[in-house]
């Protein structure tokens, strides 16, 4: 038994890491697809503005977030009453920080696994080495040379393939990871702009309900000394 695990650790660590490049893949998409709907709903949000940003097409998608949440900066910077914050008002349900890809929990929790995980293929190796040259240890007497040199042999090549798999994820790891931290920047971004257009917007709905009630308030109340 020992011998036959001993056997298939190389093949095993080989093909583990072929599905942690997949995982990255599918986590490089799962990204870029957020942050085309991130995107996509502050550009609808913002449409309109008299000035909007506007960026070519080839400019990465977190450049545009973050322009349209500088865009949504300058309108809140206006006076209560200026048309640009009455448009947004009219499109307040647009911007919702409940949206599911705003909650980055599983994304991250994925993203960390999966970069944590990076740490288990060097021990991987060692582990098929030490179970390589245990079963090399454990072979009897009557065992051939060969036998013994294959052990080794399985000894080396599992501690290659723990070490070369771990050097190739972090490797590619290095190339993704930072898209992943922007992504989760411009979800906190978005969220922290949502609460603020949502908090100061209603403000000025609630502002605009009471101005009407005090004058019609004030209109009814009879002037003093009159008969």
């Amino acid at each position: 038994m020992l011998e036959l695990i001993s056997s298939y650790s190389t093949f095993a660590i080989l093909v583990a890491a072929a599905v942690h490049l997949f995982a990255f893949a599918v986590l490089a998409g799962w990204a870029r697809s957020d942050r085309k709907r991130i995107a996509q709903t502050l550009e609808r949000f913002t449409a309109g503005l008299p000035h909007r940003s506007r960026m070519d097409f080839h400019v990465h998608l977190s450049d545009q977030i973050e322009a349209f949440l500088a865009d949504i900066s300058d309108v809140m910077a206006q006076p209560l009453r200026s048309a640009d914050r009455a448009r947004l008002a009219d499109r307040i349900r647009i911007l919702d920080e409940r949206r599911e890809y705003l909650h980055s929990l599983r994304f991250e929790t994925a993203w960390n696994v999966a970069r944590t995980m990076i740490e288990a293929y060097p021990l991987a190796g060692v582990l098929g080495t030490i179970l390589a040259i245990g079963s090399a240890l454990a072979a009897d007497d009557q065992a051939s040379v060969n036998v013994i040199v294959t052990r080794f042999g399985d000894a080396i090549w599992s501690t290659f393939a723990g070490l070369s798999a771990a050097i190739l994820l972090m490797l590619v790891g290095s190339v993704v990871e930072p898209g992943f931290a922007r992504l989760s920047e411009n979800r906190l971004g978005v969220r922290e702009m949502a609460a603020k257009v949502k908090r100061e917007l209603s403000v000025l709905e609630q502002s605009g309900a009471e101005a009407p009630t005090e004058a019609s308030d004030k209109a009814a109340t009879p002037e003093d000394g009159t008969a």
